[in-house]
């Protein structure tokens, strides 16, 4: 897939049809992007987990925090990548030991790694990279 440009429908279908979101990268301060954007996607409903290893067993925003996606204990539909982008490939490798797969590995603003992008598609998952859900929900998803 070219990763220059989505269709509008391509990034609206998946924001309707995912509900559960780990967010890798996410916060405990307020004023950290991820922080924000996980406080947006839970007032839209989505149920999200936080991913941070040096945050595990706490809580942010009260949800419970886990190191790492494998300890998850429950299935998740999307990924949220709040890391660098040359981490990318390191959470496509672990989304593609979970089971059942994600159907979305989501990179934010400023991430993109067309090689991970490359590997997660050819596994059956969805990408989308430098975008964010907050910014693509209101546009996309009006009310």
């Amino acid at each position: 897939m070219n990763h220059d440009h989505y269709d509008n429908s391509y990034i609206a279908d998946i924001l309707r049809s995912v509900k559960t979101i780990a967010l890798v990268g996410a916060s405990p301060n307020a004023l950290r992007p991820s922080n924000e954007v996980m406080g947006y996607l839970l007032s839209r409903g989505y149920r999200v987990i936080p991913i941070n290893p040096g945050q595990a067993g706490k809580e942010i925003l009260g949800q419970t925090v886990y190191a790492k996606l494998g300890d998850i204990p429950e299935p998740v539909d999307m990924i949220d990548v709040f890391r660098a982008q040359e981490f990318l490939y390191s959470v496509v490798d672990e989304a593609l030991a979970l089971k059942p797969l994600p159907s979305v590995i989501w990179g934010q603003l400023e991430i993109r790694n067309d090689a991970a992008a490359a590997v997660a598609e050819a596994a059956g998952i969805k990408v989308v990279m430098d975008r964010c859900p907050a910014i693509e929900i209101p546009r996309l998803l009006a009310a």
